[in-house]
């Protein structure tokens, strides 16, 4: 593995910086107290090339390679978290399974305008009473004479649903086949027969717009299948993997706000005649602290490194998100604990960085999960 960066790498990484700082962190209380969609910062994203970073050239994207994608994900989160949630969904879940399973057709009408920020994409896999266990999904797709494919169901906690123009859906097919028997499906959402709940209400990242769908006699024709019949849950699967770097990238990118915000505060706030970074017991939360940071960050690059290099890591993602999830909320907790009273106020934003941080713990595969795919990864045991 490569400890050092390209100039492609660090040119990415520093637009994102630059976004993030000057456009992003500025109004990310706004976007958190009143929940609105940062439309104009995403579109922002996507014409700075942030929106498809690995999507090659020819649909629009960056044509960057993983490592990229961490370097870029962990500005952006660094500036709001919620902001990075669209921007992962629009990376890591739309458009990857895509690019890997798709026709050049659904690529060329599909994925460029995720790319480009000109539309917004979605991932729909998760049901009302099915979230780890997505083989107990109710969604039907049934197949007609003419091989097109009528759809009825419900999905939940959809980020980016009220405002997706494509979705990538996952119904079931064939029931009897279990996990065998789940398609994936690219949705239009302007069709008839699609509709939208109500937005969810959130602890955290709550411009990331979250809501419930639902298809009513939907028609998906036979060319909107990705990938072929019954390939659906290994795509989704697949798709999950490259997922968890994202979210990973997510995490580390809230615990180095976090974490910098801390380390400047410590240097400043004075008890007892002299500054609290000073007494040993807030040093030792400050080490502790940076070693969780930095550890999720290796595992993530070494992630994202087997990734681009055409190499298995499913359980290196799944090592790679449990770390970074499990530290962000851990050094999110501790930043709290720090600030103290202004910690737990809303004029700082220690206390976003808190209820953002408990979120990459739960979606795109719980800490439980990840455990359990580490432990069948080791043990060769299910």
């Amino acid at each position: 593995m490569e400890f050092g960066f390209s100039e492609e790498q660090l040119m990415i990484q520093d637009v994102a910086r630059r976004i993030a700082q000057e456009k992003i962190a500025p109004s990310a209380e706004h976007h958190d107290r009143t929940g609105e969609f940062p439309l104009e910062n995403i579109r922002l994203l996507g014409e700075n090339g942030l929106m498809g970073i690995e999507v090659p050239v020819e649909y629009g994207g960056a044509g960057m390679d993983p490592v990229a994608y961490v370097l870029a994900m962990v500005e952006i989160a660094a500036g709001d978290a919620a902001h990075s949630t669209i921007m992962s969904v629009n990376n890591s879940l739309f458009c990857n399974g895509i690019l890997t399973h798709g026709s050049e057709e659904q690529k060329q009408r599909y994925v460029r305008a995720i790319a480009e920020g000109a539309e917004i994409g979605a991932f729909a896999l998760t049901e009302p009473q099915s979230g780890s266990d997505a083989t107990a999904m109710r969604c039907r797709a049934m197949k007609q004479d003419d091989g097109n494919f009528v759809v009825n169901g419900k999905k939940s906690w959809i980020t980016s649903g009220p405002v997706a123009k494509y979705i990538v859906l996952f119904a079931m097919t064939e029931p009897d086949k279990g996990a065998r028997g789940v398609t994936a499906f690219l949705v239009d959402t302007t069709r008839e027969g699609f509709h939208r709940g109500k937005t969810e209400p959130k602890l955290g990242i709550r411009a990331s717009a979250t809501c419930e769908i639902e298809f009513n006699d939907y028609v998906a024709r036979a060319e909107d299948v990705l990938g072929k019949e019954g390939e659906g849950f290994r795509i989704a699967m697949g798709v999950l993997d490259a997922g968890r770097i994202g979210i990973a990238s997510q995490a580390i990118g809230i615990a180095r706000a976090a974490y910098e915000a801390t380390l400047a505060y410590v240097k400043e706030r004075k008890a007892f005649g002299q500054p609290i970074g000073a007494f040993q017991m807030t040093q030792a939360k400050i080490a502790d602290m940076k070693c969780k940071l930095d550890a999720s960050l290796l595992l993530t690059l070494r992630a994202a490194w087997l990734k681009g290099q055409g190499r298995k890591y499913s359980a290196e993602a799944a090592i790679a998100k449990l770390t970074a999830s499990e530290a962000a909320m851990w050094i999110a907790h501790q930043a709290v604990q720090i600030h103290g009273g202004m910690g737990y106020s809303k004029e700082m934003p220690i206390e976003r960085y808190f209820r953002d941080a408990k979120i990459t713990e739960i979606y795109e595969g719980t800490s439980e999960i990840q455990r359990l795919v580490i432990a069948r990864s080791e043990t060769g045991l299910r």
